[in-house]
């Protein structure tokens, strides 16, 4: 197959319906499912054990940092990957396209993983850089091509929606299954291996498949020609060749050190959504009545931020807590700590079905969306508030707790995502000014950018307070962030129409 084959764009709009297609699907939902099954696979299992990778010894494999310092370089590649994707989906928009973007993106985030299965400390930096850019081109893009495999009016989307939800769940489950019993029994770079041989696997069903795919030629608008198209490659290779190089050199040269890094993700990471609320608040594309619908919107981008300062730390302190004050056993058999990150997607996984089920129960009874939003808050900050039971009373950090309180604290903040998730992105859809659709759903995003920013600033303290203090002042300040929702319920039911 040549490079050509590879890379050109599948033929514009929706293939004909085809129910031959696996359980009556577009051939295309297995293809693009598949992928984000590896996807997950090899972000999620990386994930699960890089914060044990930065905290370990040198001697055993590790970097030797701290457990302050490890939870706060982790959480600043998470606002990395956050902040490259709102860049990524615009990229694809205007000058690669959704298939070519998902094909470059799976294939960095290969070569990412693959340089962090070499066990230098260099590589790892390099494999990080990669796999945010390649993420921040794969992951917003996916979905878009989920969509096009269906015309507006194909009774067969939600469904084909719910089992694309399902692959993203099973590689989410199996990644930290696989990489967390590597690390914990071969070698974290081994379990970085993996994590590369499953993207690997990805790309290539991809590409086999792409021929049931739905590619969207660009707008007469945006369209660019090849040449012009492969200028715009050209620039933005250029761009980030100069300024990798630039850092680089301030790095070799003492002035830009692990910290100062981590800081300027975290100003990026508060300046980005505030320019963008700016520029809607102020734009003339943007109507009277759209822009009040903005202001409650405000609330909702905060209260995301606050639960996913949290739910983020479940694959940061939380996996350093349970390594180093938790037991890891159950009936007598032992597990990795990695393998806590799965139980959180295995919660999500079983209680999503059931959370559906229960609104379309209700129907117009359920809950407004600000106080599910709320609600998953609360339970965000409660699932901290949990852990400050059992790490209270001890004189050293030689205990263990039980297994189930890392596993019930899980369970809380399981059931508080698929609450605020499901209800934020609804309600973003729903919110958004139509001259900027798209880009409120990247306001989502920054969200979680803020949140992963905010993170990396606040685990610092992880080492220097106690247990207690740090989870119990964190959960705090979630449940009361939580109950500030609650409390604004009626303005924001006024105020967010026609969102219920």
């Amino acid at each position: 197959m040549s490079r050509t084959d590879l890379d050109t764009e599948p033929e514009s709009g929706p293939p004909p319906r085809d129910d031959r297609a696996s359980l009556g699907q577009p051939k295309g939902l297995l293809t693009l499912s598949g992928l984000e099954v590896w996807e997950r696979f090899s972000f999620l299992g990386m994930q699960a054990i890089l914060v044990l990778y930065f905290a370990d010894t040198v001697a055993h494999g590790g970097t030797g940092m701290s457990a302050g310092t490890a939870a706060s370089v982790s959480a600043a590649y998470g606002t990395l990957v956050y902040l490259v994707s709102v860049a990524g989906g615009r990229l694809a928009d205007r000058v690669l396209g959704s298939y070519r973007a998902v094909l470059w993106g799976g294939i960095l985030i290969a070569c990412g993983h693959y340089a962090m299965a070499v066990p230098t400390t260099g590589m790892t930096w390099v494999g990080l850089g990669l796999i945010s850019a390649g993420t921040g081109l794969l992951k917003p893009n996916v979905a878009t091509m989920v969509g096009k495999l269906y015309r507006t009016d194909d009774d067969r989307r939600d469904a084909g929606f719910a089992l694309y939800y399902m692959a993203i769940n099973i590689g989410a489950l199996a990644g930290p299954l696989v990489t967390g019993w590597l690390g914990d029994h071969k070698d974290w770079h081994w379990g970085f291996s993996a994590a590369a041989i499953g993207m690997t696997l990805g790309l290539v069903q991809y590409v086999a498949g792409r021929r049931h795919l739905a590619g969207r030629k660009h707008s007469a608008e945006f369209a660019l020609s090849p040449e012009a198209m492969r200028r715009a490659i050209r620039l933005i290779v250029t761009g980030l060749a100069l300024t990798a190089a630039v850092a680089f050199l301030l790095a070799a040269a003492g002035r830009l050190t692990m910290g100062r890094f981590v800081d300027l993700l975290t100003l990026v990471s508060v300046i980005a959504p505030a320019f963008y609320f700016a520029v809607m608040f102020s734009s003339l594309r943007v109507a009277p009545e759209e822009r009040g619908r903005l202001r409650p919107y405000v609330v909702l981008f905060l209260a995301s931020t606050v639960f996913n300062f949290i739910l983020f730390q479940a694959y940061s302190t939380m996996i350093l807590l349970a390594s180093t004050n938790a037991e890891t056993t159950v009936l007598g058999f032992g597990f990795p700590t990695g393998w806590y990150a799965s139980a959180l997607i295995a919660f999500e996984v079983a209680l999503a079905p059931v959370v559906a089920a229960l609104w379309v129960r209700m129907g117009r009874r359920q809950p407004h969306a600000s106080n599910k939003i709320a609600t998953g808050v609360v339970l965000g900050g409660l699932s901290f508030l949990l852990m400050v039971l059992p790490a209270s009373g001890h004189s050293s950090d030689g205990y263990l707790m039980s297994v189930w309180w890392i596993v019930g604290s899980y369970l809380l903040l399981g059931l508080g995502d698929v609450l605020l998730e499901t209800s934020g992105m609804s309600a973003t859809t729903k919110l958004a000014p139509a001259a900027f659709a798209g880009q409120t759903m990247s306001l989502w995003f920054l969200s979680l950018a803020l949140a992963n920013g905010l993170q990396a600033q606040t685990v610092k303290l992880y080492d220097d307070v106690s247990k207690p203090a740090y989870f119990g002042v964190n959960g705090a300040i979630a449940v009361a962030a939580g109950l500030l929702v609650m409390a604004a319920a009626p303005w924001l039911r006024r105020t967010m129409h026609p969102v219920h």
